[in-house]
């Protein structure tokens, strides 16, 4: 297959500092789509955190939680849940700590402690309301993610214990995620591949940040954002302009898709 795709984080790519997508990037995307190219979404986030723009966009395609659940036309292609046994386990000695966790499936948010400062300051930007207290939810249902919330002297510990099982990611001064060892954008995009048996060369992608670099070397062609980071530019085969100067349209526009 000659099938072509192109994979847009979110945070300034799609979106700009006020969380919203320009008029060009949206007519850009469509005439995307009219062209027979594939669109996705390739991000952080779960997929409940950016279903808006999922529908604002006409976008059916995503890779989540890093490259933990994967999803081709509204079919999960490829999921990688955390260890039960190893979420118990760190949940004690964050409880021990007092340290709050959240969990994450691809359909909402739940927590161990219920109305906790610190988690509301973390992530009244990421969710619309304060995560679900449901204590054990991971005993019952696949997670992909972990926000656990601690102060940077308090991490080494966690990952020193954890080293080899869990990737920690420092998002915010109180508070990191929890992943599993190895995952990324790029091995979202390595299930792409694998099921459309497409060419890594009509691979391409939009990113800005650090948590992109990895998806940029793995496209075909990796394209940064005018508004990126420098180790972002620095990784990407062509620099386009910000997200405010229409920059996925230019980039797009650049490399013959629309």
């Amino acid at each position: 297959m000659n099938d072509k795709i192109v994979f847009f984080d979110i945070d300034g790519t799609l979106v700009n500092d006020e969380k919203k997508i320009p008029e060009s990037t949206t007519e850009s995307i469509s005439q995307l789509q009219k062209n027979g190219v594939h669109v996705a979404i390739a991000t952080g986030r779960g997929p409940f955190m950016f279903e808006p723009i999922r529908e604002e966009l006409g976008v059916d395609s995503f890779v989540s939680f890093n490259g933990s659940f994967v999803v081709f036309k509204d079919e999960v292609i490829h999921k990688t849940p955390l260890p039960a046994e190893f979420i118990t386990k760190i949940e004690k000695e964050a409880e021990t700590a007092g340290h709050p966790l959240v969990y994450l499936d691809h359909q909402k948010a739940t927590c161990n402690a219920d109305d906790h400062e610190i988690i509301k300051n973390c992530t009244f930007n990421l969710m619309p309301n304060y995560p679900l207290y449901q204590p054990g939810f991971y005993k019952d249902n696949e997670v992909y993610q972990v926000l656990l919330f601690c102060q940077e002297q308090h991490e080494k510990a966690y990952r020193e214990g954890y080293k080899g099982t869990f990737d920690f990611i420092r998002w915010h001064e109180d508070a990191l995620d929890i992943l599993p060892t190895g995952g990324s954008k790029a091995k979202g995009i390595e299930a792409f591949i694998k099921q459309m048996n497409m060419k890594p060369e009509n691979v391409f992608a939009f990113g800005d940040a650090l948590n992109d670099i990895e998806m940029l070397n793995a496209a075909g062609t990796g394209i940064a954002m005018g508004n990126g980071m420098k180790e972002a530019k620095e990784a990407a085969d062509f620099v386009t302009k910000s997200v405010d100067e229409d920059g996925i349209y230019y980039g797009l526009k650049h490399f013959g898709l629309i």
